[in-house]
């Protein structure tokens, strides 16, 4: 930033191609079967056929309408139907054995296509290319291929839920897999809704899935301190992505509280834990608390008021503010009031942290360039320093709404 404008990148944006437009980028030996399968393949998500859709890989449309609301880069996450899956790859459950070899190709054609994306606006989008955890030496060979395609997002961690048939994220067999991360600085990326088990189709299942997917993301962060993943790989950096960020304080001391009781069971001290903890200590490692401050960031996508007051606990160059554009709950077109909203009042060193400067250390942002185009874009220091009063009337982003308080996500 300079004394006047705020450099803001967007930690949390979501992109994707067409679906035809990702057959370019499959292996020839697929096209025959991704010529079938689109023939008769009706896409579920409203938001991906309508009119707009096209926000999601038009380029220059893009770009343009981030500069509008204030936004100079952006770390892009997937968004749209993958060849071969039945649902946008984020939400999409663990493939069975039968259907791997197809979904991995059609991922690798997403990874292939974003790489191009990227490159259409230098030094302004970190890619997040994706992997499967069904076959780890795959998934070690493709983030070595995104490393030097430049996608400088890092890594989308699927999650492994209940029923998923994978080992669970604190399982050694993943160990392939941080090693190659930590090797190459590879920001491992966890973001809210790839860890829910399938709940059914009866009318509650969304309202049940609303309220518990943001806490299925969350138990990445303590499968992996508590498999010991840091301890191993104490060069790996982990990103909890559009998950929050209110509810950390509170789990790190929750987490805290239950490694020092395992500790302590390991060192023969009595605690009710002491049947479990055989064992324990020497591999988790450092205190929970002590992995967050050295390891983990949050992507607070659209942070709210109420979050801010626990910026000091959370960490201030620990949080990652994101737009989570194109998205209806995103603070598209009104990101400006969505920073006024959130952050009106907080000093501006603190501010430039949140809404860009992290992001940019993170995922490897030249501040330089960003820097020049923010001098033209962003908003003002002055802006957003005025509270905003009345929320837009048209505004759809939960950002905006009173009283949402007790909200985890």
């Amino acid at each position: 930033m300079n004394d006047e404008r705020y450099t803001v990148v967007s930690a949390d944006c979501h992109a994707g191609a067409d679906l035809l437009d990702y057959r370019p980028y499959l292996e020839r030996r697929y096209h025959d079967e991704f010529d079938a399968w689109a023939a008769t393949y009706v896409n579920p998500y409203e938001d991906l056929v309508a009119d707009t859709a096209d926000r999601n890989w038009n380029s220059e449309l893009r770009l343009a309408e981030l500069e509008a609301d204030g936004i100079v880069a952006e770390v892009v996450f997937p968004n749209t139907i993958p060849p071969f899956f039945p649902s946008g790859s984020l939400m999409a459950p663990a493939p069975p054995a039968e259907e791997f070899e197809r979904r991995w190709a059609g991922l690798r054609a997403h990874n292939r296509w974003l790489a191009d994306f990227c490159a259409a606006a230098p030094g302004r989008r970190a890619g997040v290319f994706q992997i499967l955890l069904n076959d780890v030496d795959a998934a070690v060979e493709e983030i070595r291929w995104a490393s030097r395609a430049g996608l400088t997002g890092g890594l989308l961690l699927p999650g492994t839920p209940p029923g998923s048939g994978l080992p669970e994220l604190y399982s050694s067999a993943y160990d392939p897999i941080w090693a190659v991360c930590e090797e190459l600085d590879v920001p491992v990326n966890h973001h809210a809704g790839s860890a829910s088990p399938p709940l059914g189709e009866e009318p509650a299942a969304r309202a049940v899935f609303m309220v518990e997917t943001t806490w299925f993301s969350h138990r990445a962060l303590w499968h992996l301190v508590f498999g010991g993943a840091f301890r191993r790989h104490p060069g790996l950096r982990l990103v909890l992505t559009e998950q929050g960020s209110g509810w950390i304080p509170g789990v790190l001391d929750m987490l805290d509280y239950y490694h020092g009781r395992m500790v302590a069971a390991a060192r023969k001290a009595v605690t009710a834990e002491a049947r479990f903890g055989a064992g324990l200590a020497a591999g988790m490692g450092r205190r929970p608390s002590e992995v967050w401050r050295d390891n983990c960031f949050v992507g607070a996508s659209f942070m709210r008021p109420h979050e801010v007051p626990l910026r000091e606990r959370i960490g201030i160059e620990k949080i990652m503010w994101g737009s989570d554009y194109p998205h209806d709950e995103g603070t598209h077109p009104y990101s400006r009031e969505g920073l006024r909203f959130a952050f009106a009042g907080v000093p501006q060193e603190e501010v430039a942290a949140m809404v860009g400067g992290n992001a940019a250390r993170v995922y490897g942002f030249d501040l330089d360039l960003l820097d020049a185009l923010a001098a033209k874009v962003g908003p003002t220091v002055a802006e957003l320093a005025q509270p905003l009063d009345e929320p837009p009337a048209d505004a759809t982003s939960p950002v905006f709404a009173r009283g949402a308080s007790v909200r985890v996500w």
